[in-house]
């Protein structure tokens, strides 16, 4: 580190715009969970008015019905993921985010009046559209922090940020019932969560930028501690950066990334998805139904997450370990001890079930460390192509819980049949396991080459030279073939007049 950035850092304040900023991406990140996961409670009151308030109309949807609703969301979500982190790219984190939060409020706003008209169908479509616009937000808020992070804060602000999504998780199950017994009744889920998506824009559209010198609020000396460590000079913000695509794909680090965050949400999918299923159909337990029991792994896993972010600024400001070896460490623990516990959850029976929630629980908030032993590796990798790899590999790792339930449908024939289930469990850890493998052998932390403003110019530059070198070297090949042959026949002819006299 320089010595200029030793001495800005000393000015900084201790909380300064950063941190703001920081703030802004984690409460949307609350806001648009809560927008998203509501849904699910939503369905019991809408389908079921005597559970929750019974003034208000209720629907005869069946099971697949409510699959359609619960999954379209989905369909949409995985289409924009890549075309987040190229907007994000193009015209700034702040005004794609805001689009999407706003339009995503939009959608919650009329859904009660459209359900009442176009019935489960149009349901469907308000979620498709809701999940095309959520799914930029997270490459954009990648990118945003890739901007906003200085080098040895990029620790707490990702975690801070990227813990939103516990949080909204949590307040999505703890809210949503109460909301719908409440007298606003089930319209009233969708009209709070629009709400709250409305503020944090407004909140959002005064005090966010896309960049420290944009900001109207940062102080020079705040300004000049984040631009000196992410080492940018004053007209890199003014400069449109070309994506280095083929450098991209063909990045051994990224592939490792990529491979350990499908590992991630393989495993993932398995814990939230599957194992209620399992407590019900194995051990007897409808934990669904239990509000307690759905929330408390998510609470575990927020808690745990800052227990992971104070563990890793201690190993990386102590020098105890590279930022490179603490993330590694971190998502070994991260997906191998799950794993673990996947496979003995498997072995627990009906006279177990207090010890099975405990390990579920242990399981989910244990898993929430890779956050940070993974999924900041976008933005060590290249700060400047945060968003555009968080939303190649959104666009990927979100195919997985597509496929992962199928696995499921095919192995599991009989939900009260536990060794179907240790099959499934056994396979979720064999992917935990080798996915950080291949993370721990080829994954690193050190920022990439082609993460250069000027990368693809060099590129081409070092084409050029190869093909000068390839040139010449073809030239003297040819000379020296050339002269080889002229000696070659003037020994030819020596001869021949030796032989004449």
């Amino acid at each position: 580190m320089s010595n200029l950035t030793v001495n800005s850092a000393n000015t900084a304040p201790i909380f300064g715009i950063r941190h703001l900023q920081a703030l802004l991406l984690f409460l949307n990140i609350v806001v648009v969970y809560v927008s998203r996961l509501n849904v699910s409670v939503a369905i019991v009151a809408m389908t079921n008015a005597n559970t929750t308030n019974p003034d208000f109309p209720e629907y005869d949807w069946n099971e697949s019905h409510k699959s359609y609703i619960l999954s379209s969301f989905y369909w949409g979500y995985v289409l924009t993921q890549f075309p987040g982190g190229y907007l994000s790219s193009r015209f700034g984190a702040k005004i794609t985010i805001l689009i999407a939060t706003f339009a995503s409020a939009v959608c919650s706003f009329i859904t009660p009046i459209c359900v009442q008209f176009g019935g489960w169908p149009i349901f469907c479509v308000i979620r498709l559209l809701q999940g095309l616009f959520q799914g930029v937000i997270f490459p954009a808020i990648h990118d945003h922090l890739a901007k906003w992070s200085p080098l040895h804060e990029r620790n707490v602000l990702g975690a801070l940020s990227l813990s939103g999504t516990d949080c909204g998780t949590v307040v999505a199950l703890a809210s949503s019932g109460l909301i719908a017994s409440s007298s606003l009744g089930w319209p009233g889920i969708s009209y709070v969560s629009a709400s709250l998506c409305f503020a944090w824009c407004a909140v959002w559209l005064v005090f966010a930028s896309n960049n420290a010198p944009s900001s109207k609020f940062i102080s020079p000396q705040e300004c000049k501690y984040i631009e000196t460590s992410l080492e940018r000079n004053d007209d890199f913000h003014k400069q449109r950066i070309p994506v280095p695509w083929r450098a991209i794909f063909t990045s051994v680090p990224f592939m490792a990334f990529l491979v350990g965050r499908c590992a991630e949400a393989w495993g993932f999918t398995t814990l939230q998805a599957q194992i209620p299923s399992y407590m019900n159909g194995v051990l007897n337990m409808e934990i669904k139904k239990n509000g307690l029991f759905s929330a408390l792994p998510y609470l575990a896993m927020w808690f745990l997450l800052y227990v992971y972010l104070a563990v890793a600024n201690f190993l990386t400001q102590r020098n105890i370990l590279s930022l490179t070896a603490t993330r590694k460490t971190i998502n070994t623990i991260s997906l191998w001890v799950p794993a673990l516990l996947l496979v003995g959850i498997g072995f627990m029976d009906s006279s177990q079930s207090t010890m099975a929630i405990v390990l579920m629980t242990l399981n989910v908030g244990i898993n929430g460390g890779s956050t940070i032993g993974c999924t900041l590796n976008t933005i060590d990798l290249s700060p400047n192509h945060a968003g555009i790899l968080m939303g190649l590999s959104n666009t990927i790792v979100n195919i997985v819980p597509i496929l992962s339930p199928l696995l499921v449908g095919v192995i599991v024939t009989d939900k009260h049949n536990r060794t179907q289930w240790q099959i499934i469990f056994a396979i979720a850890a064999v992917i935990f396991f080798l996915g950080n493998l291949v993370y721990i052998i080829w994954g690193t932390s050190e920022t990439q080459s082609w993460n250069s403003i000027d990368f693809q110019q060099h590129e081409k530059d070092l084409e050029k030279s190869v093909e000068k070198q390839t040139t010449i070297e073809k030239k003297v090949e040819q000379s020296t073939k050339h002269e080889k042959k002229e000696k070659e026949n003037g020994g030819i002819g020596n001869v021949v007049e030796r032989t004449r006299l």
